[in-house]
């Protein structure tokens, strides 16, 4: 890992988790837990309305504590409308310690590091069966919208509501940058909860 996100990664590890989202937090820890049993890779799909900032932070965060923690987990993300990446995400993670790099104008790709070995993350906004998934995978859902306007989940094994507050209202604000911050940090802490609570259990 990076240095700066080394740093990142021990206080989201120190940070205190809400009772009531253990509860949330519990169910895709017990996904991934499962899949594990069987030997298989556990996939998850993070979904909310424009795959433009909070499933895209999940989809990030779930890779690094899932790489953090040798644990085979695929995560992807997706829409029900395409956008962008947003350039205020964006900013967000190089502001953690991630390197990034991007091509094209309209809905940029993203690659995205946190190591000098792994290979990157590429991260755009798409629709979240616009790559089907022939394996079974779990719906994580990180906004109200989507989880309230999109009640059926093709192929979705599992369905998990791990709902976030969206920082796009503080755009154009002077606590833009903050807010922003502070919605990475919190799904960075809730992930790492999750996958640290796998690994105690594979021991």
């Amino acid at each position: 890992m990076y240095p700066k996100l080394k740093t990142l990664i021990s206080k989201a590890l120190a940070a205190p988790i809400e009772e009531e989202r253990k509860v949330f937090l519990h169910h895709l820890a017990n996904y991934i837990q499962n899949k594990l049993k069987t030997k298989q890779t556990a996939r998850l799909t993070f979904i909310c309305t424009h795959n433009s900032r909070r499933s895209q932070f999940a989809q990030i965060w779930a890779q690094v504590a899932a790489a953090y923690y040798k644990i085979p987990v695929i995560s992807s993300s997706g829409g029900v409308e395409v956008t962008a990446f947003n350039e205020r995400a964006v900013a967000s993670i190089q502001r953690f310690g991630f390197e990034v790099q991007s091509k094209g104008i309209e809905n940029p790709r993203y690659t995205v590091r946190f190591d000098a070995h792994s290979k990157p993350l590429l991260l755009f906004s798409k629709h979240f069966d616009e790559e089907p998934i022939s394996d079974p995978f779990a719906a994580v859902m990180t906004c109200a919208h989507a989880d309230e306007n999109c009640p059926f989940i093709p192929a979705a094994q599992a369905r998990i509501a791990l709902r976030y507050e969206d920082p796009k209202v503080y755009d154009n604000t002077p606590l833009e940058a903050t807010k922003y911050d502070e919605r990475s940090f919190e799904i960075a802490a809730e992930l790492f909860y999750v996958f640290k609570r796998v690994k105690e259990n594979q021991a």
